[in-house]
């Protein structure tokens, strides 16, 4: 079970998408699971997207502030995997 960061309900992991900060610092979804780094997770949602970009659940799981280029495609990133 992994919480949402942006409604906040723990859930299934393969429920959720985790999104990742690699050891270089760059920050991406990863629909495997499976990827190296330091993940928070999200649900499968837009709605919940918007809501931890909202309250910077992201930012808060990953300690570092997130540029708008990187919501940007996490956006599109999740459009085009609905």
């Amino acid at each position: 079970m992994r919480k949402c960061v942006g409604c906040n309900e723990m859930k299934n992991k393969k429920e959720l998408i985790r999104v990742v900060k690699s050891k270089e610092g760059e920050i991406s979804l990863d629909f495997t699971g499976k990827a190296n780094g330091r993940g928070a997770y999200v649900c499968k949602s837009m709605e919940c997207l918007e809501k931890a970009i909202k309250t910077k659940g992201i930012e808060r799981a990953f300690e570092t502030k997130i540029s708008e280029e990187i919501y940007e495609a996490l956006k599109k990133e999740m459009e085009e995997n609905e």
